[in-house]
């Protein structure tokens, strides 16, 4: 590694913070996207900052979409920018952003605080019951509906991805989520019939 140049440890990669926790999969799959790039403004200025960029923001609580990236509105001015998959689109925005003068909100660090799973598996739709007080089945909870509610006992940002659903939360839990989803997958798993 070249002198001045950090390497990103994650919670579940070899000497991070949950380094030895197990991600399930079978019935029910936890799959760490902590690592996926992201990006997250809040405060006075941001929503206001993105629309001049030509990202066109959604309600609060719903999810857009610019050029690959989605686009999550926790709040009025607290935005968060998801890249799986289009990683030079964020960049573009992300140093766009650092170039411009305020007024654009300032950084609210969901790249370094937050903790990105996805949950999936054919008992995907039992677990999130058991995982989540809300009724999130399809015709409640939509594609593009976000939910910050409790998921695993801890505070979370949830909405549906592709594959199932996907979690946000504070990466110091990560260990303790991955702890809380084994144990409801073990407990679904044995009233299976």
């Amino acid at each position: 590694m070249a002198a001045g140049t950090a390497t990103r440890v994650y919670p579940f990669m070899p000497g991070g913070a949950a380094d030895g926790t197990k991600l399930i999969s079978g019935a029910v799959v936890l799959s760490d996207l902590t690592d996926k790039p992201r990006c997250g403004l809040k405060g006075g200025g941001s929503a206001a900052w993105l629309a001049a960029q030509g990202v066109k923001l959604p309600a609060v609580n719903r999810i857009g979409d610019h050029r690959g990236i989605r686009v999550l509105r926790l709040g009025n001015e607290d935005i968060l920018l998801l890249a799986e998959g289009a990683e030079a689109t964020l960049a573009e925005v992300k140093a766009a952003w650092h170039a411009a003068p305020a007024p654009k909100g300032y950084s609210s660090w969901r790249e370094e605080g937050w903790a990105w799973m996805r949950l999936s598996g054919a008992r995907l739709a039992e677990a999130m019951s058991r995982l989540c007080a809300l009724d999130l089945r399809p015709q409640k909870f939509a594609d593009d509906d976000i939910a910050q509610t409790r998921v695993g006992h801890i505070e979370a940002v949830t909405f549906r991805s592709p594959t199932g659903f996907d979690i946000l939360f504070d990466i110091t839990a990560s260990a303790y989520f991955a702890r809380a989803v084994a144990a409801v997958a073990g407990h679904t798993d044995q009233h299976r019939g």
